[in-house]
């Protein structure tokens, strides 16, 4: 059966081949005249990719100041796999973003936990994670960043999520709602710009079970810091059905020298269910995707 989401990487790998062979080293109209010298090369050859730099990299960071993200309950710190004997998330209702209902259903979720329940975790279940969660959604598989002058592809290598930026676009103007939404993108300088809407209310914001709306607007500022050795994207979260205001948060990624495209890890079909979770299914698809 496919995934629900149902790509290939094939494409991507032909992109991405494309794009090297067309120029090395650099992202197309890198070299063009009309191209600013400044635009970041996150891909300068096949085996770049991009890795989160810490054993909590499927955590947002909070903001130097002002509202930001949902993060573990201080009474119930989350620990990693690395860092111990594991946990699962109890998320810190105190947080002042959320809505009255958000934190009616996070309250449920965090009583199952403690009450010994697995914890539903979208990549786990095979399941898109949407936007922003797809900048922390990893965690076990670097993220590949695919430019061209149209079309920036965001490529997480597990189960083939990806997210296609279209480029220099405005949005149309009623986007029906998907797992990740209509997201199009620009060039700041150094930074990529990706603006995203028409999100549908099936994902989590992150893996606190943190819920949203279709209202949900998503603003992801990507650059490279540290020498181009690390990617930083600075995140704006607006969504009044779901939060009080506006927040903002961080994810940090290190650069990662990887195999490449060329090796496809699929979830569902591989997912043997060992730990019998008793949450969602793994996602099916009705019908072939070709």
């Amino acid at each position: 059966m496919q995934n629900v989401v149902g790509f290939s990487l094939l494409g991507a790998v032909l992109c991405a081949a494309a794009v090297i062979a067309a120029q090395p080293g650099a992202p197309p109209g890198a070299q063009s005249a009309t191209t600013p010298s400044t635009i970041p090369n996150f891909m300068p050859d096949v085996q770049t990719s991009w890795y989160p730099d810490r054993p909590a990299g499927d955590d947002f960071l909070p903001p130097e100041s002002g509202p930001g993200p949902v993060l573990a309950d201080p009474a119930h710190p989350y620990v990693t796999n690395q860092a111990g004997q594991p946990t699962y998330r109890v998320a810190d209702l105190s947080n002042p973003i959320l809505k009255p209902w958000a934190i009616e259903q996070m309250k449920t979720a965090n009583d199952e936990v403690l009450a010994g329940k697995v914890p539903f975790v979208a990549r786990e279940r095979c399941w898109p994670g949407g936007v922003p969660a797809y900048d922390i959604y990893r965690r076990v598989s670097p993220t590949f960043i695919i430019q061209t002058p149209k079309l920036v592809l965001l490529v997480w290598r597990s189960d083939s999520q990806l997210r296609h930026v279209y480029m220099n676009v405005p949005h149309t103007a009623n986007p029906k709602p998907s797992w990740y939404g209509e997201s199009v993108g620009h060039y700041e300088g150094d930074t990529l710009v990706v603006d995203t809407i028409g999100q549908n209310d099936k994902t989590f914001i992150d893996n606190y079970r943190t819920p949203h709306t279709e209202q949900i607007h998503v603003v992801e500022r990507f650059r490279l810091i540290e020498d181009g050795n690390k990617l930083e994207v600075s995140i704006e979260v607006d969504d009044p059905g779901a939060f009080n205001m506006p927040w903002r948060a961080i994810q940090r990624f290190r650069r990662y020298t990887d195999e490449g495209l060329g090796r496809e890890t699929v979830c569902a079909e591989n997912n043997t269910n060992f730990l019998g979770y008793d949450v969602k299914p793994i996602p099916q698809a009705t019908r072939a995707d070709f």
